[in-house]
């Protein structure tokens, strides 16, 4: 199931959406240990990476 998830849609999307996925912990991490502003600096990142991703499947 994995693999055929993989084969699907392709291994550097999967590699981008694992490091969105530990964006979003590092940023939770930073939020609940007090670095509020900088989490939310971090937190921003997620969302980029993935409207690049986006971008660059639609973009012929």
């Amino acid at each position: 199931m994995l693999k055929n998830f993989i084969r699907t849609v392709g291994v550097i999307n999967v590699i981008l959406l694992l490091v969105v996925l530990s964006i979003i912990v590092v940023s939770e991490y930073m939020y609940l240990t007090g670095h509020k502003l900088d989490a939310i600096f971090i937190a921003f990142w997620a969302p980029t990476i993935l409207g690049f991703m986006n971008y660059f499947k639609y973009r012929k």
